[in-house]
């Protein structure tokens, strides 16, 4: 079959036939990929800003997928039916995934997910003709009538971390202000977490970047922009939600700094190098801060509720669209979210 492989940094995917996957248990699923998005990471993959710089590997991990086989075992879920596929591997039944922290499940190797070898083994990727879910009924989730695969392509990664930054706080302590970094490298996070945040009534969002595209989009989802200066102020104000999609160490700073006392921080960015925290600030106001990879098959389901009501509309801040063939190219240029659909 043809998979769409990271090849190295700067150059655009190639399509490559390699052997087609097949069930290996009676618990398992094969899927069509229909529509898949680009996670934040993965233009800093491809642009050569990340530690994986070594190719081939198969390549893409959000997205929407048709059934075409499946296991003895597999009651839930029927050949034909649409179905949004996580992007971590989880088994569902092991004491982690239990806990709900799916995103560190014990039964497959760590950091074990689609599309990206170098961090959890090679999965396979949402980029090509079929792809092996090792636990059916743990993983998928059913696409409700009515709701296009591009729309949600985004939710199995992008869209839940949005959610686990903004929705259970707002959710415990609704009609509060929230501010959000924003940034290049976590460029569609920020954005999905204003979205989340205006479906959630939070009272104010303020919105910090120094892109004139993502600022305008932000607006229209419901921000307050707030353009970022090369200084960036010491804190802009106490809010009791705070979020870090920056990317950028000072981003970080700042969203800690103007965490109010007894708020939560959370940072849905990645950095690869060590970052100074304000630790003496952090500990005199009191201020939660939260770092992790989302564990995406707990959150996922929320927002899919989001999506269905109507509150939420992730195509919203779709930037790109590609049809399948054009994908390598489509992935070197794409500019805050590219949907990819057969």
């Amino acid at each position: 079959m043809r998979q769409l492989t990271f090849i190295k940094p700067g150059q655009a995917l190639e399509w490559q036939e390699v052997a087609e996957p097949k069930l290996e248990g009676p618990g398992e699923a094969l899927v069509r990929p229909v529509a898949v998005a680009s996670c934040d990471l993965d233009s800093a993959v491809v642009h050569g800003h990340t530690p994986w710089q070594e190719g081939p590997f198969a390549f893409g991990h959000e997205f929407v997928a048709e059934v075409v086989e499946v296991g003895s075992e597999v009651d839930s879920f029927k050949v034909g039916q649409l179905v949004i596929v996580p992007f971590q591997l989880s088994c569902g039944k092991c004491a982690r995934c239990l806990a709900g922290l799916t995103g560190s499940c014990t039964t497959v190797r760590a950091g074990a997910m689609y599309g990206l070898a170098p961090l959890g083994g090679e999965c396979g990727g949402a980029l090509s003709e079929l792809v092996r879910v090792p636990f059916a009924e743990a993983m998928l989730l059913a696409v409700p009538a009515g709701i296009q695969p591009a729309t949600i392509a985004s939710l199995s990664d992008n869209v839940s971390d949005a959610w686990r930054a903004v929705g259970p706080y707002l959710e415990q302590t609704p009609n509060v202000p929230v501010l959000i970094m924003g940034g290049a490298m976590a460029g569609s996070i920020g954005l999905y977490a204003v979205a989340i945040a205006a479906a959630l009534k939070a009272e104010r969002i303020d919105y910090v970047d120094n892109d004139p595209t993502r600022l305008e989009m932000a607006q229209k989802l419901g921000a307050n922009p707030i353009e970022a200066k090369e200084n960036l102020p010491k804190r802009f104000g106490f809010y009791p939600i705070t979020v870090d999609a920056s990317a950028d160490p000072k981003g970080l700073v700042a969203a800690l700094r103007s965490t109010d006392a007894g708020g939560v921080c959370t940072s849905t960015a990645i950095y690869f190098k060590p970052v100074a925290l304000p630790l003496l600030e952090m500990y005199t106001i009191g201020v939660t801060f939260k770092t992790n990879r989302v564990h995406s098959r707990v959150t996922t389901p929320k927002v899919l509720e989001l999506v269905k009501s109507g509150q939420l509309h992730p195509e919203l801040v779709t930037s790109d669209l590609a049809p399948w063939e054009e994908a390598g190219e489509a992935f070197l240029s794409y500019k805050t979210k590219l949907i990819v659909t057969r």
